[in-house]
């Protein structure tokens, strides 16, 4: 049996630093420290070349228990559906309007850091609710 493995989670994007400042809201991570002799990020990616700049940027969770998220700049800009989205799970254990109520609080918290919505799955007998959103790069993610 192999070992278990941490995982890091890798988002192509066009503006690395705004999308992990994004989702350091949604998921109460963090940016690392700012490099020693700086005194904010921005003044440290001021001594960049030009095409090194915002080219990656990374989040984690402060407890260490959840996965570093990585951004990278790519030249191309999201041209379909997510193959892969991530479940920010606001729900666990809830059920109904309970459930649904939890579900829309937390959209009602994203909408103004730019997420938009957009649609809500309602539950089936077999999947309880979920909210399908978008972060401010269209990147589809569920509440869940």
């Amino acid at each position: 049996m192999a070992p278990i493995r941490q995982v890091q989670i890798t988002f192509d994007c066009a503006q690395p630093q705004r999308l992990a400042r994004f989702w350091c809201e949604v998921l109460g991570y963090v940016v690392p420290p700012v490099p020693e002799g700086f005194d904010s990020w921005d003044a440290y990616e001021e001594t960049q070349p030009a095409e090194e700049r915002d080219a990656g940027f990374v989040c984690s969770d402060p407890s260490g228990t959840g996965p570093r998220l990585y951004f990278q700049r790519v030249p191309e800009g999201k041209a379909a559906k997510n193959r892969l989205h991530l479940d920010v799970r606001v729900g666990t254990g809830l059920v109904g309007e309970e459930r649904l109520a939890a579900l829309e609080s937390e959209c009602a918290r994203l909408l103004p850091l730019g997420a938009k919505r957009v649609r809500l799955l309602v539950a089936d007998g077999v999947n309880e609710s979920c909210l399908v959103m978008q972060d401010i790069e269209g990147n589809e993610f569920c509440l869940d």
